[in-house]
């Protein structure tokens, strides 16, 4: 079956343009209504201002704010330019997306407009009059024109590294927190099976086999309720073939339905899965470890030489990778109140976090003793934490393929023993194991 119609999930998601044009109309609206009203029924309320100090006060207001709006463009280049070259272009749209940015668009040109719908109305027929309302309106606007932006100066600082890998540890946190539950206390065994590829032929022949068609778009969330919903009444088993995060391209298979039910609607499987042009934090776990390492490779380029980041992106990782290791990964087979399996999402598993944390880092850190005794450090912390024996088990596989990279690596007798020691701080304390 085809899904040509997926990729319209994509233009769901919200334009930040909206914001500004919103406030823009309201200015239109208010600049052709307000000052009416004013010479209707408030005429008598002038406030105490010449016509002349009034013009010029209006005018500074309007020319202020297209420059200010200028000023607003260029800072928000900088961010985004900024973000690119220093930590990822992935970063890119997150930072060129930052509401507060759009908001202060909004307000200074609504300013604008308002002040020159205001200034039209001043010695209306040689009058004599100066809108009262629309006169301290302006100067209210102005006042959260100049709030709005020193909150984007307070943007700029969100961009020092510390910030960003904060924020995206943040992230990281929340949806572990959304997505897995705590594994249980004494538990001896993990879901190490999670992302395994699921034998589907138990659970009865395919009904419907979708498939992608469509520009390449990436899976950013799979409303799971509605898809169990969806199975339960057709009395079938819903197969997600392709991951949260996977990108679709023409004739990729999305999910399969087996069982002998009722057939289900492909526009309403559709319904349930949302591609966006870029993966996305919702359901996704992966996403902010892939953000941090994309930072650390990035600064430890020989463009760069900045081993430091690349330690202080371990630490963001090395708490996540914690908060993994103590929750049920194997979280994709979702069964239904009557405990039969309805769907079936294709998860990773703890050796598919760990490969994603450390294998990059690894290989472009392999000359940097700073980054490789703290990676050592985060995995000998994880393997004494109380995990899984299977996972610690994992670990410590993968410490053992971690010195003998150190052993193989181009430095000499001298590093590769300082390279073999714990630090959390790179290069400040060491401990011997």
């Amino acid at each position: 079956m085809s899904a040509s119609a997926a990729a319209r999930k994509s233009e769901a998601e919200m334009r930040m343009w909206v914001i500004p044009m919103n406030y823009v109309g309201a200015a239109v609206l208010a600049g052709f209504t307000l000052p009416r009203l004013e010479q209707a029924y408030l005429a008598s309320y002038n406030i105490s201002m010449s016509v002349g100090s009034a013009q010029a006060y209006l005018s500074a207001a309007a020319s202020g704010m297209m420059a200010l709006t200028g000023i607003v463009f260029a800072m928000a280049f900088v961010m985004v330019q900024f973000s690119a070259i220093a930590y990822s272009p992935r970063l890119v749209l997150w930072f060129g997306r930052d509401p507060i940015l759009f908001h202060a668009l909004g307000v200074f040109s609504a300013t604008f407009i308002y002040a020159l719908f205001t200034l039209a109305w001043v010695d209306r027929e040689g009058d004599g009059s100066v809108p009262l309302v629309s006169s301290l309106l302006v100067g209210g606007l102005i006042i959260v024109s100049l709030f709005l932006f020193s909150k984007l100066i307070q943007r700029l600082g969100d961009l020092q590294i510390s910030n960003v890998l904060h924020t995206i540890g943040d992230r990281g946190r929340a949806v572990i927190r959304e997505l897995f539950p705590p594994l249980p206390e004494n538990a001896l065994l993990a879901d190490e099976t999670a992302g395994a590829a699921v034998d589907d032929h138990a659970f009865g022949p395919v009904m419907l086999e979708l498939r992608y068609s469509g520009p390449p778009r990436t899976i950013a969330r799979i409303n799971t309720d509605a898809l169990v919903k969806l199975a339960q009444g057709a009395r079938a088993t819903i197969v997600m073939l392709s991951a949260v995060g996977d990108t679709l391209v023409e004739d990729t298979p999305l999910l399969r339905v087996r069982g002998k039910g009722e057939a289900i609607r492909d526009d309403a499987l559709l319904r349930t899965i949302e591609l966006r042009r870029e993966r996305t934090f919702e359901q996704d776990p992966k996403y902010p470890i892939r953000l941090l390492v994309d930072v650390a490779i990035k600064a430890l380029s020989p463009a760069i030489n900045d081993p430091t980041t690349a330690v202080q992106t371990i630490d963001q990782i090395e708490d996540l990778l914690r908060r993994l290791g103590g929750s049920q990964l194997a979280a994709g087979v979702i069964k239904d109140a009557d405990g039969i399996v309805r769907l079936v999402l294709p998860m990773p598993s703890w050796d598919d976090y760990l490969t994603l944390a450390f294998d990059e880092i690894r290989l472009y850190g392999v000359t940097s003793v700073q980054v490789m005794r703290r990676m050592r450090s985060a995995l000998v912390s994880l393997a004494r934490s109380p995990l899984p024996p299977a996972r610690v088990e994992r670990l410590r596989k993968y410490l053992a393929h971690l010195d003998a990279v150190i052993a193989a690596s181009p430095l000499d007798l001298q590093d590769r023993s300082m390279a073999s020691q714990e630090d959390r701080q790179g290069i400040g304390m060491s401990r011997r194991s």
